[in-house]
């Protein structure tokens, strides 16, 4: 993908180019993307629910009811081709459906290229712009994304803020935005001496290019999403471990935030190595802890987090997200379906890791307990 922020309108465009293999005994006739960012807008199908259910998230409740068109958020294709082919589309809020010109058979690939504009929400749940704590662009869930099918069919659900089940696949990102602007989140920055920004090398010369903008260029292999946290105003903190990762901390510096996520930098890594030495080698060379969001969201290889936050509560939710890399970052499980799968097994990895790296508990499962106690009561 290739992506060009405005930072003064909150609207971005970008190109997308998909191969796409169907791994299924199927023969597929339709595509479905998901857009996400519709959803952000009044009148949408999680907008109508959560101001009609009987138990609505508080942080959404009637807040996208109440969205200007310049604080909505939209996804809009203008443009898609099959193997260089136009194809029909229709945009059905945050599903786009695609009718094939030839169908993908079993075993075989197709290549998709997408043309593409969007605008940045307000900041309301998990993506978005401006959070109550000042953080620019919380970017998760911001791209067209191909569903998943698998052997139940297409994953194509209208968002109403739930939970995420993608693909695997390998992603070359390319984000060009305002020069001041510091990133972090999923990806492998191809070029730091360029970028700057704490990137760089040790000993390296930055030579950033003349003009506005800078172009980041990210690659990840073998994930299912990716995110991007971006403010002028983060503080790039970085953490060489011994096992050759690195441990990426972006934070806005304050009273409220500097002190505890100074602090920080000493769990993160001691967390990766607790939990690869009992749940398996950490599977990426890096991981990011991004302040931004409205609570705590894992991505791939990377999490957004609210920042101002006692030690305790700060170290709890980077240990929560961070687990879930090896549940919903590698066995990628499909969450609405079988939440205990990734979840379940997230606290269950959390309780274990928290008793370990930050506060000796005999019984770090009481907690969980005590939830499922309270629930069958």
């Amino acid at each position: 993908m290739d992506v060009t922020m405005d930072v003064t309108t909150n609207r971005y465009t970008g190109t997308q180019v998909l191969k796409y293999t169907n791994n299924s005994p199927d023969t597929l006739t339709r595509v479905f993307y998901h857009l996400y960012y519709n959803a952000f807008q009044p009148g949408s199908m999680m907008d109508v629910r959560s101001r009609t259910i009987a138990d609505p998230d508080r942080r959404v409740a009637d807040r996208i009811a109440k969205l200007t068109p310049e604080e909505i958020g939209y996804l809009y294709p203008s443009a898609l081709k099959m193997n260089g082919k136009p194809v029909d589309f229709q945009i059905v809020e945050t599903i786009l459906e695609v009718d094939l010109t030839e169908p993908i058979l079993p075993n075989s690939s197709a290549t998709f290229e997408m043309e593409f504009e969007g605008q940045v929400p307000l900041q309301i749940r998990r993506s978005g712009r401006d959070s109550e704590e000042g953080v620019r662009y919380s970017m998760s869930q911001w791209y067209p994304k191909m569903a998943n099918y698998d052997e139940q069919g297409w994953h194509a659900n209208p968002y109403i803020g739930r939970e995420f089940y993608g693909i695997f696949g390998d992603y070359d990102v390319k984000i060009t935005i305002d020069k001041s602007y510091v990133l972090g989140g999923t990806g492998y920055l191809q070029n730091p001496n360029e970028i700057g920004h704490g990137y760089e090398d040790a000993g390296a010369k930055v030579t950033a290019p003349s003009g506005n903008t800078l172009t980041w260029h990210f690659k990840a292999p073998k994930v299912h999403d990716f995110m991007w946290g971006a403010d002028p105003k983060y503080k790039h903190d970085k953490v060489e471990m011994s096992n050759g990762i690195t441990v990426h901390h972006f934070y806005i510096p304050g009273e409220k935030t500097t002190e505890n996520w100074e602090k920080l930098k000493e769990f993160t890594p001691k967390a990766i190595d607790y939990m690869s030495k009992q749940f398996g080698q950490y599977p990426y060379k890096q991981f990011s802890v991004v302040q931004g969001g409205d609570g705590g969201m894992e991505y791939a290889m990377s999490t957004l987090i609210t920042g101002e936050r006692s030690l305790g509560s700060l170290v709890g939710v980077m240990v929560h997200e961070l687990a879930h890399s090896w549940f919903h970052g590698v066995l990628a499980t499909n969450e609405s379906l079988y939440p205990w799968m990734d979840e379940g097994f997230t606290s269950y990895a959390t309780n274990l890791t928290m008793a370990n790296i930050f506060q000796a508990n005999e019984n770090p499962h009481r907690g969980s307990y005590g939830g499922y106690y309270r629930l069958a009561k």
